[in-house]
């Protein structure tokens, strides 16, 4: 997949910009604060229908501007083209618009446009939270099967539907507790499918992140493991296995879980263990090194993608190279050389062979023209 022109209308600080990248890789240098990122997450909301940094769409809108307009041309490997239009206004719903048609709901959008994206604010993925892997490996999953994408949206809406209960019960309010089973049965349905897809998913995974992070180091072995709310779950786990396994430990912990009126066991609870030999690397690992590991992640998502989708997903990373020496930047260019379009973000200019580099200021100078 690859951009060929995105023009921004009232995005962030510009106020009209038009983005042409080259197909391979391009670095967009700059200061800090002159909208590099922006150029970015332009492009993300055009293929995940949202910007990439956490912020609501109004807080992309220019100031003092009441819409902004995102117009994208893309061109598939096979030479089809597409055409994306995000448009939002001020107290009304943002629009997508793909190929002159409106999708409702966005999630059908999902995976139309293969996106990987790298960027200093997700370092919270090896770092932070579970929540930011569960994000992770979510985003990565969704984007090359719509059946787990669709099963991880219904378990949200029955998770909501079955914690209401639960608060319901924990006041001794007049509900019928029979429901609780109708919920739990659903619940268990679509977790076990998230569970066995994501275990499906760091299998396979594992071993092309091992090999790809490889070339950035012969003396550290990385490792993911999945950890699930059920406990140890081996990898031939079956759906109905699952399933079985989330009714009775839902029935083992009905009565906590109405006395703290929260599902306590599922996906929502889960979290990915992230090594390096053999040791944790949140606890660990050099902020060099979880820098790394985050890049590896990211690179090997894209490698994962092209064998599934047979479609080179668009590269988007955000200030990349800071941190890291010069024997593994140039690992990496070495190694983006291979994925298609790439666009990148720098505060200086390098001058790698086979990379075109734009300033951003010589980019919104065009645009105010």
């Amino acid at each position: 997949m690859r951009l060929q022109c995105l023009q921004y209308k009232n995005f962030r600080n510009h106020r009209f910009l038009t983005f042409t990248p080259v197909d391979g890789i391009t670095i967009i240098y700059g200061k800090n604060g002159s909208g590099k990122t922006s150029l970015l997450e332009g492009v993300h909301y055009c293929a995940l229908t949202k910007g990439f940094v956490g912020a609501t769409d109004s807080e992309c809108l220019s100031f003092s501007s009441d819409y902004f307009l995102l117009d994208g041309s893309f061109r598939s490997d096979l030479e089809a083209p597409l055409t994306v239009k995000v448009i939002y206004k001020k107290e009304k719903e943002k629009q997508i618009i793909v190929n002159n048609s409106e999708i409702k709901p966005f999630s059908h959008h999902i995976g139309r446009i293969p996106c990987i994206t790298f960027s200093p604010s997700e370092m919270v993925i090896v770092n932070g939270s579970p929540s930011e892997r569960r994000r992770f490996i979510d985003n990565a999953i969704s984007q090359t099967n719509r059946r787990y994408l669709d099963d991880l949206l219904a378990y949200r809406r029955v998770l909501l539907q079955r914690n209401a209960l639960l608060v319901q019960l924990c006041e001794k309010k007049n509900v019928h507790k029979d429901m609780l089973s109708v919920w739990t049965e659903q619940l268990s349905k679509h977790a076990a499918s998230i569970v066995y897809e994501r275990a499906q998913f760091i299998t396979a995974f594992n071993e092309r992140f091992r090999d790809l992070y490889g070339q950035f180091s012969f003396d550290e072995e990385p490792a993911i493991t999945y950890r699930c709310s059920l406990g140890n779950i081996i990898k031939e786990s079956s759906l109905d296995l699952l399933y079985s396994m989330f009714l009775e430990k839902y029935e083992m912990t009905e009565r906590q879980e109405i006395y703290r009126a929260q599902t306590l066991t599922g996906p929502h609870r889960d979290d990915l263990l992230f090594l390096l030999n053999d040791k944790e690397i949140k606890k660990y690992a050099s902020q060099g090194q979880l820098r790394t590991f985050l890049i590896g992640l990211k690179l090997t998502q894209h490698q994962f993608f092209f064998e599934l989708l047979g479609e080179k997903p668009i590269c988007l990373l955000d200030d990349i190279f800071s941190e890291l020496d010069t024997s593994r930047i140039a690992d990496i260019f070495t190694l983006l050389e291979t994925f298609g379009q790439t666009i990148i973000t720098s505060t200086e200019k390098r001058g790698q062979s086979n990379v075109t580099a734009l300033s951003i200021e010589s980019l919104r100078k065009t645009g105010e023209e």
